[in-house]
């Protein structure tokens, strides 16, 4: 018996669409890492992008456990002395909610080359409207 190894012009890509409005933060990143990644998929290969894309809706309204939402801190470094940037998980999600679920699912993607054509998949919207309804994508919920 041989071990299926899929090539990249057989990897077949499908659109899906999630719905982020209630759900908790964590728990949804975790699904999305593994669709954009293509663990659902039964041809998975470790070394190719087989991952599908997925878009999300109503990124303003995901929730946060606990007293995440006031004490969560997110850093950001310049690579210089001294020039670390703390910003809490309120202020990120007033400004750019989108940027939350865009974190939470990078870190649960590998540090590898793959990570940037994984994540590039990742469409997030604050609001209920999005700009890929020609691409049909399927609506799933987490």
């Amino acid at each position: 018996m041989k071990t299926f190894v899929a090539k990249q012009g057989e990897i077949e890509r499908k659109w899906y669409l999630v719905n982020a409005d209630g759900k908790v933060l964590g728990r949804i990143a975790t699904k999305i890492a593994q669709i954009l990644r293509g663990k659902t998929k039964p041809t998975f290969t470790p070394h190719l992008d087989c991952g599908d894309y997925v878009v999300v809706i109503n990124a303003e309204k995901v929730k946060l456990t606990g007293k995440k939402e006031a004490q969560k801190i997110y850093r950001s470094h310049s690579g210089y002395l001294g020039n670390i940037r703390l910003t809490l998980a309120k202020d990120i999600k007033a400004k750019d909610p989108t940027r939350l679920i865009e974190e939470a699912v990078c870190g649960m993607i590998p540090d590898n080359k793959l990570r940037e054509f994984v994540m590039r998949k990742l469409k997030v919207y604050a609001g209920a409207t999005h700009a890929h309804t020609a691409q049909n994508p399927t609506e799933i919920t987490l």
